[in-house]
């Protein structure tokens, strides 16, 4: 699948792509294209180039020539359609010919900042120079683009007598006669030129893509720095030591607002976690699946370290999936994404996010359903991780805990709204099979109805 596919599924992930800093179009459209990957030897190619990339903007010394390359990608536009044009032969306009003879142009300044960054073998640019020079014929060594006298050897008398004639008002008919003329000589000259770049266009559009390349890897380079990214390494399990989900974290700052990384790892099979209403089992998912994510699209890790193991996909069940335009319940919607999840798991490796499964049915029905889901997922040779207010659900799945609501974790006065300052979002083991029970503590600290709640205990006691 394909970022900008992906970018519709993860809201967090699309936060991510759009705090790149990237300076071109064509880097944009690249990155967009860009597909998520299962294939190790890319993606730790990819991360090498990264820290490579990274070190290189860390470096006062290499300041001057990554000023050059930046400058230099924000004149890069997307000619995709003007190569298209030259790999068939359809006769360039003047305009499509400048744009050819300014990548050209472009490509050198560029290939000279990426050597005095140390990068020139990492990010090869094509010779271009022979391109340039059918553009140049009178060797400007300037991006400009202009039918050139020196195309044609009819081109200059023609001109100065039109430049003449213009000039005093001539005869109207003769200068009709010549724009004529000259128009004719000068679409034979695009002709020519488009017969002779043709040869060229391998080239040219390996540097249109290259530069594109260059602009995606640096913008990842910037965001690795500012967000404090670090380097995955693939093995055996998923393994997170202090996750952060970006979009929550910096929403969090700026709202003054706590937040908490979380440690987690992950084998094959299934993990049930269990919390409290408000604990963070939806973010975390949320931040697991971005996370992978982004590992797995040629970006660094939202955390201190990670350990990750590579899928087909990440398949996810998480938050309100009612549609109304459809005319399909919460549970309808739900339902149907994790049959399909179920299918999928037949025949692909996925890392699979299911948030509170069945929690819209009745209780009876819905446990049942999270026991077979879990029962079949046992199975597949995905990574399952599956949130639940469902206990005693038996199977051999493992079992987390979010440590939740802690009374004396913070030392203010706790008012409904700074609750999150008393919950502890790390994980635990929990073997014990039992949900916790602190919605009634959290309902009375939330000044919720003293009778509500005081008839609710009295209904748990009996």
């Amino acid at each position: 699948m394909k970022i900008k596919e992906l970018i519709k599924q993860d809201a967090g992930f699309q936060y991510v792509v759009d705090s790149l800093e990237l300076m071109s179009a064509a880097g944009r459209r690249a990155l967009l294209e860009t597909t998520f990957s299962g294939d190790a030897e890319w993606l730790e190619a990819e991360w090498r180039r990264l820290g490579t990339a990274i070190e290189a903007v860390h470096e006062y010394k290499y300041k001057k020539p990554y000023i050059e390359l930046r400058h230099c990608l924000m004149q890069l536009h997307d000619l995709r359609g003007t190569l298209s044009s030259l790999a068939c032969r359809t006769p360039l306009n003047e305009v499509e010919l400048f744009e050819l003879k300014n990548l050209a142009q472009l490509r050198r300044t560029a290939a000279e900042a990426i050597a005095g960054l140390g990068m020139a073998t990492m990010l090869p640019l094509p010779d271009t120079d022979e391109a340039f020079a059918l553009l140049d014929p009178d060797g400007t060594g300037i991006a400009n683009f202009y039918i050139y006298d020196s195309y044609d050897p009819r081109l200059a008398p023609l001109r100065r007598e039109l430049k003449a004639l213009q000039e005093h008002d001539g005869d109207a008919g003769r200068i009709a006669q010549l724009l004529a003329e000259q128009s004719e000589i000068q679409a034979a000259v695009c002709l020519r030129l488009t017969d002779a770049l043709h040869a060229h266009h391998d080239a040219l559009g390996k540097t249109l893509e290259q530069m594109a390349y260059a602009d995606i890897l640096f913008a990842k380079a910037e965001l690795a720095i500012a967000w404090n990214l670090t380097k995955p390494t693939i093995g055996s399990r998923i393994e997170y030591r202090a996750l952060v989900n970006p979009r929550l974290k910096h929403r969090n700052e700026a709202t003054h607002l706590r937040y908490q990384p979380v440690d987690i790892a992950l084998g094959a099979g299934v993990t049930l976690v269990t919390g409290a209403n408000m604990a963070g089992k939806t973010v975390l998912l949320k931040s697991i699946g971005t996370a992978q994510t982004m590992v797995q699209c040629g970006f660094f890790a939202p955390a201190e370290s990670t350990e990750t193991v590579l899928f087909d996909g990440v398949a996810t069940s998480i938050g309100d999936d009612q549609d109304e335009m459809n005319g399909l319940s919460s549970y309808a919607a739900e339902i149907i994404k994790i049959s399909d999840i179920v299918r999928r798991c037949r025949t692909e490796r996925l890392l699979v996010l299911i948030d509170e499964p069945a929690r819209t049915t009745n209780p009876v029905e819905g446990k049942a359903i999270v026991q077979a889901l879990t029962g079949i997922m046992e199975q597949a040779p995905s990574t399952t991780l599956i949130t639940t207010h469902y206990g005693n659900l038996g199977g051999k799945c493992r079992r987390l805990r979010v440590k939740g609501f802690v009374e004396g974790m913070a030392d203010v006065p706790l008012t409904p709204r700074n609750i999150n300052l008393f919950i502890d979002y790390s994980l635990t083991e929990d073997a014990s099979g039992e949900v916790p029970h602190e919605a009634l503590r959290i309902a009375d600290i939330l000044g919720c109805d003293s009778e509500l709640i005081e008839t609710a205990r009295k209904h748990i006691n009996n």
